[in-house]
């Protein structure tokens, strides 16, 4: 596991967001309001913001001054946004990196694992919109079936 950041956050209560690529309209705007939310209360989100909403989620939470854990489907980026550098800098963000840093492109196994990796770190979930039979309503499914829910 590579990691950067403040990994004191580990130790906070977490909740995962997660939201399948294709979404209805009204997702999105729950979506939103669900972040603001995060962001106003000062709780802490982890995700792999791999989707268009769950990258604008983290547009949201970075206007924030919540801690935020990003688990990335690759390995450890060398540049980052001047948001998240100021969120590196202000010790309220921590990113995981579960591969070497020579694997620099996101498929759908590593998309896979590092949701994995961020639903066991994390305390609840948040799941805003599961594609009918896609990958997240599987990993969704398969958390039930491992916990009996």
């Amino acid at each position: 596991m590579n990691y950067l950041g403040n990994k004191d956050i580990l130790k906070l209560h977490k909740t995962a967001f997660l939201c399948s690529r294709k979404c209805p309209a009204e997702v999105v705007l729950k979506s939103f309001d669900w972040a603001t939310e995060m962001k106003n209360s000062g709780r802490c989100v982890i995700s792999g913001f791999h989707s268009q909403i769950e990258k604008d989620v983290l547009e949201i939470l970075l206007r924030g001054s919540q801690p935020i854990i990003i688990v990335l489907a690759r390995g450890m980026k060398k540049q980052w946004s001047k948001e998240i550098k100021f969120a590196i800098n202000a010790n309220r963000i921590l990113i995981i990196s579960p591969y070497k840093d020579n694997i620099l492109h996101i498929s759908q196994k590593n998309a896979n694992k590092s949701n994995n990796v961020m639903l066991e770190l994390a305390d609840e979930i948040y799941l805003a919109y599961a594609t009918e039979n896609g990958n997240l309503e599987k990993l969704i499914k398969g958390i039930k079936d491992a916990t009996n829910i």
